[in-house]
Parts: C-alpha cells; sequence; structure tokens
C-alpha cells in the first residue's frame, strides 16, 4: 500500500527504534546470565527509544502533541493532532530474553485514531493501516479471521500481575471463556495481541486497564481489518478506559456477551 506521508513517517520511525531496541535486545539476553541486573538496562532503552520516536515525529510534524508512554504529554500547537506511542510494548518480554515485543505508534486526529504502525522487530513484521485504507502486514493486506463457532476459536487477553485488583474479575472472564473455545493466549504485548486478531490469528481479544499508548494504533489497524471493536462496558469510552472486547464480525456478538459476563 501506498501510504500517507504521515504512515511513511511513522514506518520510518517505527524501524529505526525497533533496530536500537534491537541492539539492546541481544544485549539484554546476556544480562541474565550476569550479576546485574537487566532492569535498569531495559528501562533505558525504554526511555532511548520514546526519545528517538519523539525526535524524529516531532522533527517532520512540529505542531503535532505527543502522548509517550515515558514522559509527561506534550501540547502541539495544532489541537486536533497527537501521536500515541508505545516505544517497547512486551517490555516484560524484553526483560527476560523473549522475542516477541513491538514498537506501536499511532496518529490521533479530532479524537478518532487514524492510522497506526505496530513494528515487531524480531519477526520484521510491520502491521499498519490508515483510515479507509484497509490494514497490512508488510506487503499483504490482512483480514479478520472467518470463523463463526466459538469453539473454534482462539482468543488473547492479558493476565492481571503483582497484585492487580482486577484479578478475581478475569478469573470470572476465563471461567466463563475457556469452556467454550479452542484456547486463551496471555502473550504479553497488548499492541501485538491486536495486530494478531487484525491478521486471522487470534479470533478475538479482550482486556482490562490498559493504557492508551497500548492499544491506540491497534485500534484502527483492527478495524481496517475487518474487525468490531468496542468498550467492554458499552457506554464506555476506549482510550479513556483502557476496557475493550474486539473479534471478527461473525463471532462478535457470541464473543462479546461471554466476555462481558
Amino acid at each position: 500500500m501506498a501510504g500517507s506521508a504521515n504512515l511513511n513517517v511513522m514506518m520510518k520511525t517505527a524501524r529505526a527504534a525497533g533496530r536500537a531496541l534491537s541492539k539492546d535486545f541481544r544485549e539484554v539476553e546476556q544480562l541474565q546470565v550476569s550479576t546485574k541486573g537487566p532492569g535498569d538496562f531495559v528501562s533505558k532503552a525504554d526511555m532511548s527509544a520514546e526519545k528517538l520516536i519523539r525526535e524524529a515525529l516531532m522533527e517532520a510534524r512540529p505542531s503535532y502533541g505527543f502522548l509517550g508512554e515515558e514522559g509527561a504529554e506534550i501540547e502541539g500547537e495544532d489541537p486536533t493532532r497527537r501521536w500515541i506511542v508505545d516505544p517497547l510494548d512486551g517490555t516484560t518480554n524484553f526483560l527476560h530474553g523473549m522475542p516477541h515485543w513491538a514498537v506501536s505508534i499511532a496518529l490521533e486526529h479530532k479524537g478518532q485514531i487514524v492510522a497506526g504502525v505496530i513494528y515487531d522487530p524480531t519477526k520484521d513484521e510491520m502491521f499498519y493501516a490508515e483510515k479507509g485504507e484497509g490494514a497490512w502486514m508488510n506487503e499483504s493486506r490482512i483480514r479478520a479471521s472467518g470463523r463463526n463457532k466459538m469453539i473454534e476459536c482462539v482468543f488473547a487477553t492479558g493476565l492481571p500481575f503483582a497484585g492487580r485488583s482486577d484479578l478475581p474479575e478475569t478469573l470470572q472472564d476465563l471461567a466463563r471463556i475457556l469452556p467454550a473455545c479452542a484456547g486463551v493466549r496471555r502473550w504479553g504485548a497488548a499492541a501485538l495481541d491486536l495486530a494478531y486478531v487484525a491478521a486471522g490469528r487470534y479470533d478475538g481479544f479482550w482486556e482490562r486497564r490498559l493504557n492508551a499508548w497500548d492499544l491506540a494504533a491497534g485500534l484502527v489497524i483492527a478495524k481496517e481489518a475487518g474487525c468490531l471493536v468496542e468498550p467492554l462496558n458499552p457506554n464506555g469510552n476506549i482510550l479513556q478506559d483502557g476496557e475493550l472486547v474486539v473479534a471478527n464480525e461473525a463471532i462478535f456478538d457470541q464473543f462479546s456477551k461471554i466476555a462481558r459476563g
């Protein structure tokens, strides 16, 4: 797909950040066997990647705002446009040397996500979409799966960790969903979960307590691939609440009803 100038900037920037993070990733794998803990190293890699992305995007579009995971939000001269960035989605995977993490960049215009890029450097998979132009992975068009029977579907979610208060609710979700489907996966990178639903690898995804940068790019990619995307609370706001349910059109009603309890 020949994308817009904005999309090309996003893809170029995501690749540059991915290259830098890949170098750090090779080093963090070595830190696993040393006496020096890798946590600080990964934090520095994360912040360095965000700095690289912020500088590249702000140079290309100096009037746009910027919201990233690591730094304070930057208000742009153009109040209608804002970059939303997760420089390293899947930090715990990165920390443990597991090759499943991504760079996520979204463009918001007047409260709507109009373009998104999710780049997985370890697999060299670039998922991207612009509103009205379909969804793509590298040079191939991607579409949601067509499965329409719950028992044949595989879904993805996140699991609460470190004493988060939503554990009981998530366990109740799993108690409803697991008996009805072919499996639930938890790979620890929400951006890639959304990209995988868009690509038909998963049939659906639900999660609570995400941040805007975790899911912004994935929203437009999933929608452009033909997925239905709604707040878990039908009256909610996905970007503000960080709660959503996503699935292919054929299974959405069945899946969302179970996910919502």
